[in-house]
């Protein structure tokens, strides 16, 4: 996956620790469990090897490091157009 620069982004994290970067967009969600949570937001886009294999019925994989699995969401939205 590539990592797109989201709209409305309110910082870069990991840059500073030799990573990529990886911009952000801190929002406010609500959550069936906890009500308002704070949420960080990233944005991704397929590789044309990897949408060929999501469009052969592959599947999305997400690793997250450390031992303590976060609560997450993962959802797709088509491409943003003017008007």
């Amino acid at each position: 996956m590539i990592i797109k620069m989201i709209e409305g982004f309110t910082r870069v994290l990991g840059k500073s620790q030799g990573y990529l970067g990886l911009p952000v967009r801190d929002e406010i969600a609500n959550c069936n469990v906890n009500g308002a949570v704070h949420t960080m937001v990233t944005a991704w886009e397929p590789t044309p090897g990897e949408l060929q294999a999501l469009n052969a019925g592959g599947a999305v994989y997400l690793r997250v490091l450390g031992v303590n699995h976060p609560p997450i969401m993962v959802w797709a939205e088509g491409p943003k157009t003017d008007g």
